[in-house]
């Protein structure tokens, strides 16, 4: 970590966080389950009125609160600030296919990288009112309350998630290696599967294709829970291709598994 950042006092920047992501997620609620209407973007990727006014609300709580900030959205792209140590990084709904199906496992995140360092992470359910947040020194917690992740040390005892199985398989052979030694694969994906494996519900969470505000919060959260987020390389960092997290113990155990596959990026 930054010598810097790791003196910084992060709570003043949690705490936006946490308000914009809360009431951002609750503006989601108007829409979810109410017939929504989707648009498709040029990336063949779902979007709806909801995305936007959430991406609205976040980013008028940030630029309040910080003003010379930079914000990146997944929703309205890049303003940058006068101040370029500060980025923060927005997707309102992470899962908006499952969001538009009336399923209640999407969420809002937002992120803040200070330095080139994800600093601050931010995961709300708002269908489910769980809000997991970290920051870099000052542990994980959900809905306040101590998150760590499991104890499993083994991948014969571990459960898998991913958000796409498909996408996973699409990469070579990996995929459906790792799944035959765990105990247990489900496919509660998108930032659920994350949140599961930060607050020890699952072991290891894997994602074939991602995008930076898919990552941005994912990477303190788990670190601080006491688990690992990285690309399927094994860098931690929030703009890979790919993802893997894991409760740490599993973590290079999982990546000798995904090596072969890496080469097909």
């Amino acid at each position: 970590m930054i010598a810097s950042v790791a003196m910084t006092d992060l709570s003043k920047y949690l705490e936006v966080a946490i308000d914009a992501g809360f009431h951002a997620g609750k503006r989601t609620l108007a829409y979810w389950s109410a017939g929504v209407e989707v648009e498709t973007k040029s990336d063949n990727t779902p979007v709806t009125i909801a995305d936007r006014e959430a991406e609205l609300i976040i980013r008028e709580r940030i630029k309040h609160a910080f003003p010379t900030h930079s914000i990146l959205g997944e929703e309205a792209g890049l303003e940058e600030g006068d101040n370029k140590d500060f980025k923060w990084i927005i997707d309102p709904i992470d899962g908006t296919k499952t969001f538009v199906r009336g399923v209640p496992l999407y969420g809002c995140l937002i992120g803040l990288e200070i330095e080139g360092v994800a600093a601050v992470g931010v995961l709300y359910l708002p269908a489910t009112d769980e809000m997991l947040y970290a920051s870099l020194g000052g542990g994980a917690y959900l809905n306040g309350r101590k998150s760590r992740v499991s104890s499993t040390a083994k991948l014969e005892e571990a459960t898998l998630l991913t958000t796409s199985s498909e996408s996973c398989r699409k990469r070579g052979g990996a995929y459906d290696e790792l799944a035959a030694r765990v105990k247990l694969v489900r496919g509660w994906g998108d930032c659920y599967g994350y949140m599961m494996v930060a607050t020890g519900r699952a072991d290891i969470m894997l994602d074939a294709g991602m995008n930076v505000w898919d990552c941005a919060p994912m990477l303190p959260i788990l670190k601080e829970a006491g688990g690992r987020f990285t690309d399927w390389v094994g860098n931690a960092t929030i703009y890979g291709r790919d993802a893997v997290g894991s409760n740490g113990a599993l973590h290079d155990a999982v990546l000798e598994v995904l090596r072969p596959d890496v080469v097909l990026r």
